[in-house]
């Protein structure tokens, strides 16, 4: 049986939303890998020092070390894993996460190299990230998509948008959450039935500056907090278009989620996702443009056809992300 150590944010238990430790750590235990994951302590730098201790720990049983990688101060995260992982000759494998790492690649370049360009190989979930990467000079790569496993994503057709619409994503500025509600404010004005719910963890002060938002112009908004994945993939029966704000993204996993149960999607057009949907399969828009995503989800609203359209392409879109599908690029690598 071959042995993984696999280092990330594993906070789920804390509240948080779950990451791929959680996912594919658990899905590549299924398959008959050890997988030691690392690590569920929330104070950053504490997780930090954890994961290291992981690795002293278990270094003489560890046939690969995977590494999800961020941008901001993840990246730190990885690249001082990578000098341990280096040290005691461990092949290490850094899973391309943070829709900024292009920036940290220009930004930084003799980190980069001595992180991506020494891994035994870097996992790029998006097209996106493949491409930055190759134009970088970096070769030690391979695509393997976000997965997702579709038989636990009930699809339901939608024929027809009512104004219900569904934000699932961590409330932090990065992400934008207050264009969501500037864009009900303009969508009640012209349907007062209009109304807005909001799942997702609070990271930061973006979440009092929503609440201030939505009281000071009483909008018909739900702040749900975090909230489990069956849960809130039942929840979502309930609305008609899902809405993703944010001002930088690598390939959101809850948007393939929202079109895995046949959610029309309207998203902003930043990092990956322009690389991820075409526009016959969800409504791209400029992000922080408040009109357009009002616009786009209007035009859901006034044409059943749109609607019916994205809810099935959507669906059988990221239905080759399934891990049935996806799982056999990963053995290719681990086993």
């Amino acid at each position: 049986m071959k042995t993984l150590l696999y280092l990330g944010n594993k906070l789920a238990t804390k509240g948080n939303t779950p990451t791929s430790i959680e996912t594919l750590g658990n899905w590549l235990e299924n398959e008959s890998f050890k997988v030691i994951k690392a690590s569920s302590l929330q104070n950053q730098l504490l997780r930090l020092v954890d994961m290291w201790w992981y690795i002293l720990r278990f270094k003489s049983e560890i046939n690969y070390i995977l590494i999800d990688t961020y941008s901001t101060t993840g990246f730190w995260f990885s690249y001082t894993s990578s000098v341990l992982s280096r040290i005691f000759k461990l092949k290490y494998i850094p899973i391309l996460r943070g829709g900024n790492l292009p920036d940290r690649l220009k930004n930084n370049p003799k980190l980069c190299q001595h992180l991506f360009g020494k891994a035994y190989l870097n996992i790029a979930p998006s097209h996106y990230l493949l491409e930055a990467f190759q134009k970088a000079g970096f070769k030690n790569l391979k695509f393997i998509p976000n997965t997702i496993e579709i038989e636990k994503y009930p699809f339901q057709l939608r024929k027809k948008a009512e104004p219900n619409l569904l934000y699932v994503r961590s409330f932090a500025h990065i992400y934008n959450p207050l264009l969501a509600l500037k864009v009900l404010k303009e969508i009640v004005q012209t349907y007062p039935k209009a109304n807005l719910s909001m799942i997702g963890p609070f990271k930061d002060d973006s979440i009092d500056q929503c609440k201030a938002f939505a009281k000071a112009n009483n909008l018909p908004v739900t702040f749900t907090g975090g909230m489990p994945k069956e849960d809130w993939l039942a929840y979502a029966k309930d609305f008609d278009i899902f809405i993703n704000t944010t001002n930088v993204d690598n390939t959101p996993v809850s948007v393939i989620e929202a079109m895995a149960l046949g959610l029309p999607v309207v998203t902003t057009n930043v990092g990956g996702i322009p690389y991820l949907l075409k526009e016959d399969e969800a409504l791209l828009v400029p992000p922080n443009n408040v009109m357009a995503m009002t616009n786009a989800i209007t035009e859901l609203l006034e044409s059943p056809a749109k609607v019916e359209e994205l809810s099935i392409k959507g669906r059988k879109k990221v239905e080759a992300f399934d891990w049935q599908t996806v799982k056999h690029q990963w053995l290719e690598i681990l086993q």
